[in-house]
């Protein structure tokens, strides 16, 4: 039950990355994941509750990223985990079985053991070579993606270097959605950009997995 398209904000955070969550919600982003990096706790939780209000209004659902306190402080949908944050059981216990948390993963081991601890669904990459987050490992490409998505049994989102016209390859390879940082915020027009990678992933071939929603 989690939409295709993830929109990821810019860590920078402020006004440029609420207007490009405006734009992606007005072309219909089903998913925008708060991603903030800088800034003091009670500035990162106004962000995040500007960002929930928006997606309420727009019908889309909210993910924080690293912060389980703060998406329950923001009442976010769902709380997305990387390998230094908080175990995925353990967001899980401090936010109850209704709160979407996802886990981050890039081999079929760690995804296996993300899900059986409660992951709801995984990010899985980096896809393809990023340079919007630094010190990322090496990319696992389609075929690495394909590999998870086939130990796993809950909807895989690609994220890394993503972009409309390789989408048609990780839906091929099992993914079920995709995960987008500057392919949104950076372009010049991010409701075109968000209206391409929504065709992309209407159009592309569908994986594996069924029944999670658009």
């Amino acid at each position: 039950m989690i939409g295709r398209l993830h929109v990821v904000t810019d860590a920078a955070g402020g006004r440029p990355a609420l207007d490009a969550v405006r734009a992606a919600l007005n072309a219909g982003a089903p998913v925008v994941q708060v991603r903030t990096k800088t800034g003091s706790d009670r500035a990162r939780l106004a962000f995040a509750r500007e960002v929930v209000g928006l997606c309420r209004a727009a019908g889309a659902r909210c993910v924080v990223n690293d912060r389980v306190d703060l998406a329950l402080a923001a009442r976010a949908d769902g709380t997305h985990v990387g390998a230094d944050d908080l175990p995925v059981e353990v967001v899980r216990r401090i936010a109850g079985p209704a709160h979407l948390v996802g886990g981050t993963a890039r081999d079929p081991d760690r995804a296996a053991a993300l899900v059986a601890a409660g992951a709801d669904y995984l990010g899985v990459g980096p896809a393809f070579a990023t340079a919007t987050k630094d010190g990322l490992p090496d990319p696992i490409g389609p075929e690495g993606v394909a590999a998870v998505a086939a130990a796993v049994a809950v909807p895989v989102i690609a994220i890394g270097g993503v972009t409309a016209a390789r989408v048609p390859a990780l839906r091929a390879a099992g993914a079920h959605g995709v995960a987008v940082v500057s392919a949104v915020s950076g372009a010049a027009d991010p409701v075109a950009a968000t209206k391409a990678l929504l065709a992309a992933l209407d159009g592309a071939p569908r994986s594996r997995l069924t029944g999670f929603g658009s």
